[in-house]
Formats: structure tokens, sequence, C-alpha cells
């Protein structure tokens, strides 16, 4: 009997969940995100910032990502478990290849045990200070323990005055200095 109830019980669960997909068209747009400095950014389909992603537990969520930047990417969606799929983890040269410039690359990631929020970010060359990252809220499918009056999404971000080539390229200058003298 109890075998029975687990085997319609997973058939129920598997039979509620959706598959969520996205296309994402990554790459170069301009915006003043600290309400000062007007600079090129990393956005998505032409936004930034771009909307958060909502998926319920067990949903499977599909990511299309296309490459229309100059440099390679890869997104990351942390916080979320891997297990077996390892190669959608994102970091760039550990887990995978970068999405060539001009490429497209598909994420799938399986939302079975998780739920919460979470972020997706770029994972190549510090994207995710450009513009490249956005919130993942995985809303359970049980009802929440505690009544509440409302949700609140509040996200913060590192903005800098200049994209993260120019200062990394500024470093690489400093460090030439130090090996002369």
């Amino acid at each position: 009997m109890l075998r029975w109830f687990v085997v319609f019980a997973v058939v129920v669960f598997n039979s509620l969940a959706a598959r969520v997909e996205l296309d994402w068209d990554v790459g170069y747009v301009y915006g003043a995100r600290d309400g000062y400095t007007f600079r090129r950014a990393i956005g998505v389909n032409g936004k930034l910032p771009f909307p958060p992603v909502h998926v319920t537990q067990g949903d499977t969520l599909v990511i299309n990502v296309h490459n229309s930047l100059d440099v390679p990417t890869s997104i990351h969606a942390h916080g979320l478990l891997n297990n077996g799929t390892n190669y959608y983890d994102g970091p760039d040269m550990v887990t995978q290849c970068g999405i060539p410039p001009g490429e497209s690359f598909t994420y799938v990631f399986e939302t079975k045990d998780q739920f919460g929020t979470f972020w997706i970010h770029g994972h190549t060359r510090h994207q995710e200070v450009d513009g490249l990252h956005t919130p993942l809220i995985i809303h359970s499918r049980k009802q929440p323990v505690i009544d509440y009056d409302e949700e609140l999404l509040m996200t913060f971000e590192d903005w800098f005055t200049t994209e993260f080539a120019v200062r990394q390229a500024y470093i690489d200058s400093l460090e030439d200095i130090r090996t002369l003298t």
C-alpha cells in the first residue's frame, strides 16, 4: 500500500512540473545604474537590469544563451545543486568552456529538491559586476509555514564607473611597472 502511495505521489508531483524556457541574448547596453556615470554594461535582450526569473519547485528551467558580446561568456545559477550536471555550472574553463562570441549554449536546471531565492550571474571575466546578474526565485509547492503581508525582492550590486576590462587593464599595467623596479 505504501509503495503505491509513493508511486502516486511521484507521478502527481512530476505532472505538476513545468518546463520554463527563456531565450537570453547577452549583449552590451548603456546605462547609469548609479544615476551618474553613463557607461557600457552587459544586459540581456537589450535590458539592464533584466527581469528576475520565477519558477516553481520541480520545474525544469531552460535558458538558451546567445552571446552577442565580443568576448566569451557563461552563466552560473548561484546556490543551485548541479548533481550530475556540473557541465551547466558555468565557471568558465572550470566546468565548461565559455560561450564564444556569436555562439549559443543551452543551460538546463532541475529544481526538484530546492526552493528559495538564488541568483543567476555571469561567470566569465567578472561580467556580473558589469550587469550580468538577476534574481532566481524558486517558489515552493507547499504553503508557507507563516502568514505574511507582502513579499519584497531587493537586490544590491557593486557598480563601478568603468567596466571590468578597463579596471583589469589598469591593474595589469601596475603589475608591469612593479616588475621593472
